[in-house]
């Protein structure tokens, strides 16, 4: 498959694997390569659809803060400098 798989997909995929059914196999029928198989399974594994869910919102609220901590960090610099030249 050439298409992104969701996360929901993948943690499918994965309950094949931990049902016992060759991670060799699992691959040739999802056209997937191993490296993506186990980065995968590292990410999601033991996971379910609703751990998936609130993974992506911890991720996005992560970002958020992140990108509001580099704002405020380059106001409060700017705020320093302005102090500086008076």
């Amino acid at each position: 498959m050439s298409k992104r798989m969701t996360e929901s997909q993948i943690v499918a995929i994965l309950k094949e694997a931990e049902a016992g059914m060759p991670v060799k196999y699992i691959c040739r029928k999802y056209g997937i390569g191993n490296s993506t198989f186990y980065k995968w399974r590292e990410k999601y594994g033991g996971m379910e659809a609703s751990d998936v869910r609130r993974l992506k919102e911890l991720e996005e609220e992560n970002r958020r803060l992140k990108q509001m901590y580099a704002e405020l960090s380059l106001k409060s610099q700017m705020q320093e400098d302005i102090i500086k030249k008076l």
